[in-house]
């Protein structure tokens, strides 16, 4: 007879609102960004992260994009650019509005702490804001058997 034992590694779908520094200390961004939320945290490599940045602004912008650079231990590792229109409902309007960027890290990505550095530009490539912050990748959940 077989006795099968499974041991799964549950980890919580927690939010975490991270620490955010503006690129340029004194810039005067006309974003600006208020927090930035990430989910699950820490982020499992394998499986949706989501990032939720909570913003502001003061005038309406009509497009633009999202540069997203990503570094390791001060290595460069990665970057991307989006439409900003396809990560938050365009034409932005003035006030308060929500960015959100979903993605799944792959499999092989290491664990440990990364930095990412985000920028909004307009339609025109104007910087609206320039911000960085950093996340904690863990691994991904485990499943063991032992007959």
């Amino acid at each position: 007879m077989y006795r099968v034992a499974v041991f799964l590694l549950f980890v919580s779908t927690t939010v975490r609102a991270t620490d955010v520094q503006y690129c340029e200390e004194n810039a005067e961004y006309e974003v600006k960004v208020k927090e930035v939320d990430v989910s699950p945290y820490p982020i499992v490599r394998g499986e949706l992260a989501t990032f939720t940045i909570s913003a502001n602004t003061g005038r309406r912008i009509s497009g633009g994009k999202l540069v997203i650079e990503v570094s390791y231990f001060g290595w460069h590792v990665h970057s991307e650019t989006h439409d900003l229109c396809t990560q938050t409902t365009c034409p932005v309007q003035t006030g308060d509005f929500l960015v959100a960027h979903s993605q799944v890290l792959p499999a092989y990505t290491p664990s440990g702490s990364y930095s990412l550095q985000m920028k909004m530009l307009d339609a025109q490539n104007k910087e609206l804001t320039c911000f960085s912050f950093s996340i904690d990748i863990g691994s991904a959940p485990s499943v063991v058997a032992d007959m």
